[in-house]
């Protein structure tokens, strides 16, 4: 995938900032993913598959659905219609033309889950100004608090980082290239073999643990990042189970799109120091997710 990078000119570090972007892009899309077992009774699941094209259906009992939350949302809420869903359209006037208003103005009145008109007595607007239908977004809700439009966060986030791992802290009197002021915090995290849950890619099935060992400088801003990591490490975001990046693996714990240096030396092309924007880097990656 990244051959093309290899024969040119761009520089190591370089390619190592396009592979880090692309990991954190899979992993966004990957997080972004429901799971949702389905008993379908007699509806025809190919009538399904071509009204919800983003979804994988999987012939089990019960049918297994994965895909995006907010269109596992209104396939939920298709099969489970409120009583105000379930209306015919509005006439249309005489004129053709359902208003006066502008497509834009039209575009907003639509609730961006159901596709359908909103009526003001049951629209929500988001802080982010964004609005929806009140049971569309109490159904995204449930399975994730972030808006279905933008993704801004409403809420904790609780991630999928397995239970039962701890993380210790300690301090290294050696400072880290770039930080000869400072001592070095070295974080030690470690996360046992289990069985995945419900909200892990396999259920039932064991994954492998990790141990791992990161660094930072024990600077103002570096101790103001150990406090965001260990809240992150708390609302269970540091880790997830998924495929290794590194061994090719499935079912293991991996990092979750919090970016950790775990050498000292090397620069960023060897996750070390020297790296003056590292830290203001992580600190965006953990406002993400809601860790400010």
């Amino acid at each position: 995938m990244f051959k093309h990078l290899q024969g040119s000119a761009v520089s190591s570090w370089e390619q190592n900032f396009v592979r880090q972007r692309f990991i954190t892009f899979y992993q966004r899309t990957a997080s972004d993913l429901k799971r949702m077992n389905l008993d379908l009774g007699s509806r025809d699941l190919s009538e399904l598959k071509q009204r919800f094209p983003l979804l994988l259906f999987k012939k089990t009992k019960p049918v297994t659905v994965i895909g995006p939350y907010s269109h596992v949302a209104k396939l939920d809420k298709f099969l489970h219609p409120s009583p105000r869903s379930r209306r015919g359209s509005e006439p249309v006037p005489a004129s053709g033309r359902l208003s006066n208003s502008s497509p834009r103005q039209r575009s907003e009145e639509m609730c961006p889950i159901c596709m359908e008109p909103m009526a003001a007595k049951d629209t929500e607007q988001l802080r982010c100004k964004h609005s929806f239908c009140k049971d569309c977004l109490k159904q995204a809700f449930s399975y994730k608090k972030v808006c279905p439009v933008c993704g801004e966060l409403y809420g904790v986030l609780k991630g999928t980082q397995p239970d039962g791992g701890y993380m210790d802290i300690s301090k290294d009197p050696i400072p880290l290239q770039g930080y000869e002021k400072y001592k070095t915090i070295v974080i030690k995290y470690y996360i046992p073999d289990g069985i995945q849950k419900e909200e892990h890619p396999n259920p039932g099935q064991p994954y492998q643990g990790v141990s791992r060992t990161a660094y930072l400088p024990d600077s103002p801003e570096g101790q103001a990042i150990l406090k965001l990591l260990q809240r992150a490490f708390d609302q269970r975001l540091i880790f997830t189970i998924g495929r290794s990046t590194t061994s090719g693996r499935s079912n293991v714990v991996t990092w979750n799109d919090i970016h950790h240096k775990t050498s000292k030396h090397g620069g960023p092309s060897h996750y070390g120091y020297p790296d003056p924007a590292y830290l203001s880097r992580v600190r965006e990656e953990l406002k993400v997710k809601g860790i400010k």
